[in-house]
């Protein structure tokens, strides 16, 4: 299948939206969200911690709507589980010094694990009978449902607001289509999937498989003329 196959699949009839969730404090208002048609240049941005409700929504609305939805999470969702103790904690494949377990990316992971999952359910109660994918090529060739993705925004390409980090992360993962697998940054050796968990708690699925499965990571670019 080529690059334009694939587009042409998944835009169909009812077309694509990209989502992504700047994952961050929901009661200090500190989640953000953005979204845009994948054939549209302009991105919506959403604030504000009531707005995790109204990113649930608006994701229902297209799935139930008949678009292919792409929604990414800006926080880890899979974590190496290394054979050699010693580097257990260690960095991803292609995270450079943004490992996981630093920093931001700590505290990102905690709180993505309770929204990621919560999200899930509510979508889950929304629309039970759409099929969620991690895999780009099984999305593609269903041309709807769910793609679940990890958005990686670090360094010189963060921004100034949750929000505005993810119209960057939705915007990266625009110009890779129509296929964004070639540029996934981040791999692991024996992954520990945190969204294969959320998926299976939430009521998705019961394939146990998906828990060492990694899933897409898009990392942001910095600005052009800004070091990295």
């Amino acid at each position: 299948m080529n690059g334009g196959q694939v587009r042409e699949i998944i835009q169909g009839e009812h077309g694509q939206a990209i989502y992504c969730a700047d994952i961050g404090s929901v009661p200090n208002g500190r989640f953000g969200w953005a979204r845009s048609d994948a054939d549209e240049a302009g991105i919506e941005r959403h604030r504000g911690g009531a707005e995790i409700v109204e990113m649930v929504d608006a994701v229902a609305e297209d799935l139930t709507a008949g678009r292919a939805v792409a929604l990414g999470f800006e926080c880890p969702l899979f974590v190496p589980v290394p054979t050699q103790a010693l580097r257990l904690g260690k960095a991803r494949r292609g995270e450079q010094d943004r490992a996981w377990s630093a920093g931001a990316g700590a505290a990102a992971l905690a709180t993505g694990l309770v929204e990621v999952a919560w999200i899930l359910a509510e979508m889950r109660r929304h629309c039970p009978s759409t099929k969620a994918h991690l895999d780009w090529s099984s999305f593609a060739d269903a041309g709807s449902g769910l793609f679940l993705w990890e958005a990686f925004v670090s360094g010189s390409a963060k921004a100034g607001t949750h929000v505005d980090e993810a119209a960057i992360a939705v915007s990266t993962f625009r110009d890779a289509l129509p296929d964004p697998s070639a540029a996934n940054a981040v791999g692991a050796e024996r992954p520990l999937s945190l969204l294969g968990a959320a998926l299976i708690w939430s009521g998705w699925t019961g394939d146990l498989n998906l828990l060492d499965a990694p899933c897409l990571v898009i990392r942001a670019a910095p600005p052009e003329g800004t070091d990295s």
